[in-house]
């Protein structure tokens, strides 16, 4: 085959001279091998291109996953933070309530803010909304250091009033000073030993009971005293005074300070008694008071008073 000849033959349209070209077999091979290596390496080339597409493709596929995952991670910092930024200023609120303080100017542009959602869930969008986020958290937390820190304050003076209307009610009486004996001789008028007004209460008690002070205070008198018998005066300091009457003994010397409760002396039948009881008076500014409110806790009228 490659040494046959072949001849073609071209013959114009309109009758002209004929031409005639001899091709030889190997002519024909060559040309035949040249063009199935073009065909050849067109395909290699098609192939490499679309694999090389295919790797493109793949990769930005990869890529949009990576960014659809870092946007879900940044999604979820932004959750994270909005909830935290609630979550003190929910804080806030409570401690603003105890303390009764007003909120702060722009508090209702941050909570705006931190509840508000990015309209675009790109990733700029997103990582804009993180970084306002985090600094309106910022801001708060400060805001929180500030108020816990003006709380404590606050806290702190309100327990020293409350130590300080301790200290007060502590000077106040309250208690009978001879517990759970009745009272038998009102604060009122009477008849009988003599036609007077009796000026305190009588409790009825054994000889020999402890007789405990009313209120805190200073022992401004403590010894015999006429009628009265051994008596004590106790000086609270606040106006009032308390006196105890007709006692067997005395535990405390004059110019002692006592404490709400302490034992001072011990029931008898001294001065000008009829048996063994306690005379219980209260003075309040110079003038005797009706004991009575005074057995069972600070009377409402004696709080009232108190700054």
């Amino acid at each position: 085959m490659i040494k046959e000849r072949y001849h073609v033959r071209i013959v114009p349209h309109r009758g002209d001279a004929v031409h005639r070209f001899t091709v030889t077999g190997k002519l024909v091979a060559t040309a035949l091998g040249v063009l199935g290596v073009v065909v050849l390496g067109s395909l290699l080339f098609a192939l490499v291109q679309v694999a090389r597409a295919n790797a493109q493709a793949n990769a930005l596929a990869h890529q949009r996953q990576s960014e659809q995952r870092r946007l879900q991670s940044i999604d979820q910092q932004t959750d994270a933070l909005r909830k935290q930024l609630q979550r003190v200023q929910r804080q806030n609120n409570e401690i603003r309530q105890l303390i009764g303080v007003g909120p702060p100017k722009g508090h209702g542009t941050a909570k705006r803010m931190s509840l508000s959602r990015p309209a675009r869930r790109d990733m700029s969008a997103l990582e804009t909304k993180v970084q306002l986020l985090a600094a309106v958290s910022a801001q708060t937390q400060l805001e929180a250091d500030q108020l816990r820190q003006l709380a404590m304050h606050v806290l702190n003076v309100r327990h020293l009033r409350d130590i300080e209307l301790a200290r007060e009610i502590a000077y106040i009486p309250s208690i009978d000073p001879v517990a759970g004996a009745p009272v038998t001789g009102c604060y009122c008028y009477r008849t009988y030993p003599d036609v007077e007004f009796h000026k305190g209460v009588d409790i009825e008690a054994g000889y020999g009971e402890i007789v405990r002070a009313t209120a805190a205070g200073t022992v401004a008198f403590a010894g015999w005293d006429g009628g009265y018998g051994i008596k004590i005066d106790l000086d609270h300091g606040n106006g009032y005074h308390t006196w105890y009457a007709h006692l067997s003994h005395l535990d405390i010397v004059q110019g002692q300070r006592v404490y709400k409760g302490q034992a001072i002396g011990l029931v008898g039948a001294t001065g000008f008694s009829t048996g063994p009881h306690l005379h219980y008076q209260v003075m309040r500014n110079g003038s005797a008071v009706d004991p009575t409110p005074y057995l069972d806790g600070v009377p409402k009228s004696a709080l009232a008073s108190l700054p």
